[in-house]
């Protein structure tokens, strides 16, 4: 009798799990994305148990894709096994960047590039440019983090960077021109769909030399360094995307160390993490937040590693503004769809930037002092297009309310975060 029981359970058990089989996989509204690139990255496969959670998880993870502006499945029951049909809207992933502006001494600049972020249809990324601000700068980029495998991906990069460099010595400022050659190298690994890891090194040459300002008889005028960085990438990532709204939490840690290879210089290390949350508002609204905690090692130097800057921190505080050794800053701003018809996308929002930093050999104490303290509100808007990615060009106005603080506009494509 116990026999018979045992049998008859597990008839039952193969029964059931064919009634929920599938056995058949298409995927609708590929135009340049390969089928096969699709069929890596989703766990989704044929012959397997039906699992909806498991559905909307590959969801999730497609909407992440630069190639993909909007992703949906669907399940059909074949008599007593399923199909399941994923639903795809392709971006355009060949992106054109024009900028133009001019700098404090009128000097006409301009950067030109190009980037592909979905290269011959395997959500590879490329991509080229080329400013002149009176230096000729250029840098090449090849990101593909599903290269290997559904887990092991790589990433290179290239870069001549020149540029005048405001350094600020106690209460004197000096220009210098800065020369960065740098040469990077990351192996990428998702650890799984939330967590991924990033590890890898840059060599690089450092160039400054003097142009103007004040300085010291001890200060130097020239720097030439070949330098060495081990670089470290933690990302959480448990956001969800809906065209331009986003919901969720996210977290992404960068280390940087890089060893002392020349005279006079002692080891450097730096580390920040950016805490990322938003939440969806009514039908049109998103509340967005980026947190950021940095630290770096405490030298009394010129170079100090964090930039004050509305281009990266602080909305219409101007152009490196200041350095630190340590930086707690806080974006926050409501973002409000007024107008969507075609794709085209017209989004106003409202912001409070607010950062506070540690003065180079400074204590942690200059965190809480006001004359290290920068708040600058502002409005801002957003021209937005659902079928290019990144295809956002945005316009803020930021207004300080410190002493004296600053005001001004910010250009940028892209978020501001």
């Amino acid at each position: 009798m116990l026999n018979l029981f045992k049998i008859l359970l597990f008839i039952s058990t193969i029964a059931f799990s064919q009634e929920n089989t599938i056995v058949d996989i298409q995927v609708i509204g590929l135009k340049k994305t390969k089928r096969s690139f699709i069929n890596k990255i989703i766990a989704i496969k044929s012959n397997i148990t039906l699992d909806s959670l498991q559905l909307k998880t590959d969801i999730e993870r497609l909407k992440r894709l630069p190639a993909i502006s909007h992703a949906y499945f669907t399940v059909q029951k074949n008599k007593a096994n399923y199909q399941v049909i994923y639903h795809i809207e392709e971006n355009r992933t060949l992106i054109p960047n024009v900028n133009i502006w001019t700098t404090t001494e009128n000097q006409f600049s301009y950067k030109v590039g190009v980037n592909e972020f979905n290269f011959l249809g395997k959500g590879i990324g490329i991509g080229a440019y080329y400013q002149n601000n009176g230096y000729d700068t250029y840098g090449i980029n090849f990101s593909a983090p599903y290269l290997f495998s559904k887990k092991i991906g790589i990433s290179l990069a290239h870069q001549s960077w020149k540029s005048k460099e405001p350094l600020y010595f106690k209460n004197n400022v000096a220009q210098y021109a800065y020369h960065n050659t740098s040469y990077e190298v990351l192996a990428m690994y998702e650890v799984n769909f939330r967590h991924k890891i990033s590890l890898g090194t840059t060599f690089f040459n450092e160039k400054y030399k003097y142009k103007s300002g004040s300085i010291t008889s001890n200060t130097p005028t020239q720097l030439d360094l070949d330098k060495l960085l081990f670089k470290t990438i933690y990302e959480y990532n448990n956001l969800n995307y809906n065209y331009q709204y986003i919901e969720g939490f996210k977290s992404l840690f960068t280390g940087q160390y890089v060893p002392s290879t020349n005279p006079g210089q002692d080891n450097f290390l730096m580390a920040w993490n950016d805490f990322f949350y938003y939440k969806k508002i009514n039908s049109k609204g998103n509340w967005a937040n980026r947190l950021r905690l940095g630290l770096a090692t405490n030298s009394e130097s010129p170079f100090a590693p964090f930039a004050l800057d509305n281009n990266v921190n602080i909305r219409g505080i101007g152009n490196l503004v200041d350095r630190g050794t340590g930086s707690i800053v806080l974006n926050t701003e409501y973002r409000h769809t007024f107008f969507e018809k075609k794709g085209f996308i017209l989004q106003g929002n409202t912001f409070i930037d607010a950062g506070s930093w540690r003065k180079p050999g400074g204590k942690l104490t200059d965190f809480l002092k006001m004359e290290n303290t920068q708040i600058s509100p502002g409005i801002g808007v957003r021209l937005m297009h659902k079928r290019i990615y990144n295809a956002i060009f945005r316009i803020d106005y930021g207004y300080g309310l410190t002493k004296n603080a600053s005001q001004g506009i910010v250009f940028g494509i892209g978020q501001y975060f």
